[in-house]
């Protein structure tokens, strides 16, 4: 049997790799997704007092330390028991709203969109942003400020960019100004247009490439994501809803019940668990979040031009999920689409301005579940401290590990569609990362990658002897 082993994955966040077993025939015969690296925050959090995980959180990841320092900081609202003021909860909401854009905005233009402008067999020295920027540098520059603008509603929110210390049990503690609100709203018109042009064009990529869409690591599974009251799409909060693969929906629970729902099962060969539902086991329960979860579950978007691009993405199977793992990307754009609407929401409500920003009256609990939906899905903090505020337990889901079986699923689907009787092509293995891309998977680690980072395929025969390398630095 021969094995081929990519890695690292490139144009993800964090470190993985994928390896490939062939058959004697040189086709699939199985092939894994590792996480191999092990970064331990559940555990050296423990002993820490429970008002520093908001700071220490964050440091998870750089991509999106929003994400977890919001979800954190509403897990500690409970641990205190000092629900927020409002108005300190829509400048939490502005703040997550400017992660989504920036996020967002750039997996697509930036990660994803090499493979959907220039080709998945395209030269993979110029199958990059630079190749985008020598393609079309007026875009690319759009999509560089769209990433800024959402970068700026953080700092102008925040203070900061990464890593910020803004909100804290209870609420906020800065207010916004006049002058920032104003800032904000001035780049709205500008950066909404650039995520049209991102929607238009992934909508005509794939009515020219319904074939690919439609052979890409196509699978049915379970879907969830936060929704309102009415059903409808949330990203900051709300009840965590589960459909099965035919849209019937099978549990709506407040976060902090996760753990009566949601269990997590182990491989040898990873560091990241595979989440599952659990009335239906393991792999019988897993599911897939992120956009193209959120949408599958969600009724309607509470913004008009998210709205109205949501009913042509239904359009496209009516009454049922959409399976097609490419279709991530359709979806991650609606999304940002609500975002920028969103975020104009909350900077045009009056409570924006106000002082009324922190709760200083607790009643302490000593345990707390924040829920958030991040970029790439949901976001599960859960702390349990002492009478002192000291954390004996911690548990994470992290918004990755829920499609942890739905990346491996696709990776052995577009590996066994593509590879035949031996074929490996440089093309090859950038369609096998293209399906785990389609996730945009954050691996808890892009705060110390460092230096150079080379991709290869080795293939080996049955003795394990080396018989081919493709390598790209």
């Amino acid at each position: 049997m021969e094995k081929i082993t990519i890695e690292p994955i490139t144009r993800i966040e964090g470190h993985a790799k994928v390896t490939i077993h062939l058959d004697d025939d040189g086709n699939v015969a199985q092939s894994y997704f590792h996480v191999n690296e092990f970064r331990g925050f559940e555990k050296f959090c423990e002993g820490r007092m429970y008002y520093e995980m908001p700071s220490i959180t964050p440091r998870i990841c750089g991509i999106c330390p929003v994400s977890h320092h919001l979800a954190s900081v509403k897990a500690c609202d409970q641990v205190v028991g000092a629900p927020p003021p409002r108005p300190a909860n829509l400048l939490r909401e502005l703040m997550h709203m400017g992660q989504m854009i920036q996020s967002h905005g750039m997996h697509f233009f930036e990660l994803a969109g090499p493979d959907l402008l220039l080709g998945f067999d395209s030269d993979p020295a110029t199958r990059n942003v630079v190749g985008l920027i020598q393609a079309n540098p007026e875009l690319a520059l759009k999509a560089v400020a769209l990433r800024k603008y959402g970068q700026e509603i953080i700092r102008l929110v925040g203070g900061r960019r990464i890593h910020p210390n803004f909100a804290v049990p209870g609420g906020v503690n800065k207010q916004l100004s006049v002058t920032e609100r104003d800032e904000m709203l001035a780049g709205y018109e500008e950066n909404l247009a650039t995520v049209q042009v991102g929607l238009d064009i992934i909508k005509n990529w794939a009515a020219e490439n319904m074939n690919v869409i439609e052979e890409f690591a196509v699978f049915q599974s379970g879907y969830g994501g936060l929704v309102t009251e009415d059903g409808n799409l949330e990203l900051y909060d709300g009840e965590f809803k589960l459909i099965d693969k035919d849209g019937e929906k099978l549990e709506q629970f407040p976060g902090e019940d996760y753990l009566d729902y949601i269990a997590e099962h182990v491989e040898d060969w990873s560091y990241l668990k595979f989440p599952y539902y659990k009335k239906m086991g393991y792999p019988g329960g897993v599911y897939r979040v992120g956009p193209l979860g959120r949408l599958n579950v969600t009724k309607e978007i509470d913004t008009p031009l998210a709205n109205e691009e949501l009913t042509a993405y239904k359009a496209i199977n009516p009454g049922k999920p959409l399976e097609n793992t490419l279709y991530f990307h359709y979806a991650r754009l609606i999304e940002t689409v609500f975002s920028m609407e969103r975020a104009k929401e909350l900077l045009e409500d009056p409570d924006i301005l106000s002082a009324d920003i922190l709760n200083t009256h607790q009643e302490y609990t000593g345990t707390g579940v924040g829920v958030i939906e991040a970029p790439r899905g949901t976001l599960f903090h859960h702390y349990w401290a002492n009478p002192d505020g000291k954390l004996e337990r911690v548990n994470l889901i992290v918004a990755t590990g829920h499609n942890n079986w739905s990346m491996n699923h696709s990776v052995g689907m577009v590996a066994k569609h593509y590879i035949k009787n031996g074929d490996v092509r440089e093309g090859l293995l950038n369609r096998v990362e293209a399906a785990i891309r389609a996730h945009d998977p954050c691996l808890s680690c892009s705060t110390h990658a460092l230096g150079q980072m080379p991709i290869e395929i080795k293939v080996y025969n049955q003795d394990e002897e080396l018989l081919e390398e493709v390598r790209r630095d």
